[in-house]
């Protein structure tokens, strides 16, 4: 058996879930609310605080499926009960951040700003202090929805391994490099 599809998700006060007959899962907690259709040869079941997941057969299929939807309904639970937040630091000389309205302006180093729409769901705050990098905050109960954000906004301008510029998450460890040497003879 599955040894994260087995485990049983707890539910914390003020968090209700609901099955309903075509397998949709909603998860509903003092943050919002999420849904998530789940395959019909996994059973969702909730026994006063808990959730299990069960599965029918040790098939492949089967047993693929069973750890993921455990962990899908966990990040729904964590979601609406606490949130998630991402932080990002943007490392370079007049690299800046602003935050207008929903859209997140950026200066990167190109010969233009950039210009990110946020999604509905995530709400962006973007800092910037003296003498310090601006650091990009988002928060969202949809783990699926930031972490895809938090990747695209990363992929505008990677962190280099020479002299560490780019959009980093805060506390990342980058890998750096030696720049030349200069060995003329």
């Amino acid at each position: 058996m599955s040894r994260i599809g087995k485990l049983p998700v707890n539910l914390p006060a003020g968090v209700t879930v609901t099955v309903s007959p075509d397998n949709v899962v909603s998860v509903k907690g003092p943050l919002g609310t999420l849904s998530q259709k789940v395959d019909s040869d996994i059973t969702v079941t909730v026994e006063g605080n808990e959730v299990h997941v069960t599965r029918p057969t040790d098939q492949p299929r089967h047993r693929s499926m069973h750890g993921l939807y455990r962990s899908l309904i966990h990040n729904m639970v964590v979601g609406v009960s606490e949130g998630y937040q991402i932080q990002q630091e943007l490392v370079g000389v007049g690299y800046k951040a602003e935050m207008q309205g929903s859209v997140l302006q950026m200066s990167l180093g190109y010969s233009h700003d950039i210009y990110f729409e946020m999604p509905k769901e995530i709400t962006a705050t973007a800092v910037t202090e003296k003498k310090s990098n601006p650091i990009v905050t988002l928060k969202s109960i949809d783990k699926q929805l930031i972490g895809q954000v938090a990747a695209k906004i990363r992929s505008l301008r990677k962190p280099e391994p020479y002299k560490g510029k780019g959009i980093k998450f805060v506390g990342e460890q980058l890998r750096r490099k030696a720049g030349k040497s200069a060995n003329a003879k």
